[in-house]
């Protein structure tokens, strides 16, 4: 099997089907026999039907894909010989990895695993995390000998929702395995739907590094520009435009305040810092880095109000309107959205808070927030904040939505300077 990517020899089921494993599922589908599975009924009936809720895959694209077909049921599982775990790895409300959808995930695995089976894991986690909390789970369920009986990869997704060029096979893959040989074989499996490419890294710990590091990359030079827009507001200096005069050298890194979130940048920080304290060192840039981010809601909210009382209006019973809770623009993705932060701090100063987002599932954002999204704006407000850049939002006429001496806080820094009070 390891020798060749015959598509009869090779049966994969991909497991967990949201914004990572469906259009992985779609794109081998086209090519192998392909098992979508998740343990989310209505997930499942609504793939079969042709309708995804994330809108990362189309009608067309969900049928172009002739190899895939949707199950629920871990009988069906028995029949597949390469998995594939795309389930999601959360942080607790203490900020430690939530381990519990990888382990759950594996030990479905387990269950059914057989001599000659590969498991890949491409959830973000600390590196050593396949090895050290996976295997010894898959090998318990199936009483199976690692390296022996079964094998392990390791290929970290790179999915960024809502992005319609930066799709899957136009992104170079990072795999890996736990023997060479397995190595050449997830890196074969892979670069047969990858048209970017992929690189084989040495190990899988190397792999689970790399990701990890991705993004508190990013998470570092975004919090870095977080605190110059700290900085610059005590100046009355407005930030984006600083940004955009030190924009004009060739080599600065063109990164822009805000509020961070989603299910990398805000979260996966957190498993390096998990993994770097348990072995005695405690990480100050990649912490620092994060208290500033994780504390730019409260800044964004305590601003909007200063603004308020600038302009004449008395805080307790005021009305201000959200615009976007997603955690990204043109995207429906409400995970660990960092705009809750500012609606809750609004809330407790007994300010009347309205959000509007036509991305957002309003029942999603009811369960996991407890927020009632408006269905359209039919009032007036004393504040209106951008949180959000939603293309359409910037065709929005605000005045309409506007009171006397009512104030606009962009933190997007999307709309003209003209038509805002502030920006972050």
């Amino acid at each position: 099997m390891y020798n060749s990517l015959q598509s009869e020899n090779i049966k994969i089921a991909i497991i967990g089907l949201g914004y990572v494993g469906l259009p992985l599922a779609v794109e081998f589908g086209k090519k192998y026999t392909t098992l979508g599975f998740d343990i989310n009924q209505l997930r499942i009936t609504e793939l079969i039907k042709g309708y995804d809720r994330t809108q990362e895959m189309t009608v067309e694209e969900l049928k172009s894909s002739k190899g895939l077909s949707f199950s629920m049921d871990i009988n069906v599982l028995q029949s597949c010989n390469v998995f594939i775990v795309t389930v999601p790895t959360p942080i607790d409300k203490y900020k430690k990895p939530d381990l519990k959808p990888l382990i759950s995930a594996s030990k479905t695995v387990g269950s059914i695993l057989k001599k000659g089976d590969t498991v890949i894991y491409e959830s973000t986690v600390y590196p050593g995390c396949t090895e050290e909390d996976c295997v010894p789970v898959l090998e318990k369920e199936s009483g199976l000998k690692f390296n022996e009986d079964f094998f392990c990869g390791y290929s970290p997704e790179r999915i960024n929702p809502g992005d319609k060029v930066n799709t899957l096979t136009k992104i170079k893959k990072v795999t890996s395995g736990s023997t060479p040989e397995i190595a050449d074989f997830v890196d074969a499996l892979y670069s047969s739907i990858i048209e970017a490419g992929t690189y084989k890294a040495t190990s899988m710990k190397v792999a689970e590094a790399s990701k990890a590091i991705e993004n508190a990359q990013r998470d570092v030079n975004i919090s870095f520009v977080n605190e110059l827009a700290l900085i610059f507001d005590k100046m009355g200096i407005d930030t984006s435009e600083v940004l955009e005069a030190a924009g004009s050298k060739w080599n600065f890194l063109k990164f822009k305040p805000g509020l961070v979130g989603g299910h990398c940048i805000g979260v996966d920080p957190y498993y390096l810092l998990h993994k770097s304290e348990s072995l005695g060192y405690y990480p100050q840039v990649i912490l620092s880095g994060r208290r500033v981010n994780d504390n730019m809601g409260i800044f964004v909210a305590n601003k909007l109000i200063k603004l308020l009382i600038k302009k004449g209006h008395k805080i307790e019973g005021s009305n201000v309107l959200i615009l976007g809770v997603t955690f990204k623009e043109n995207c429906p993705d409400i995970r660990n959205s960092r705009v809750v932060d500012v609606y809750n701090e609004l809330r407790e100063f007994g300010i009347n808070v309205d959000v509007y987002d036509t991305w957002a599932d309003k029942h999603e954002v009811k369960e996991e927030y407890g927020i009632d999204l408006l269905e359209k704006v039919e009032k007036k407000y004393d504040g209106i904040l951008l949180a959000v850049s939603h293309d359409e939002y910037t065709l929005l006429n605000l005045e309409n939505f506007k009171n006397k001496n009512a104030v606009v806080f962009d933190i997007k820094g999307v709309l003209d300077k003209s038509l805002v009070d502030a920006r972050l």
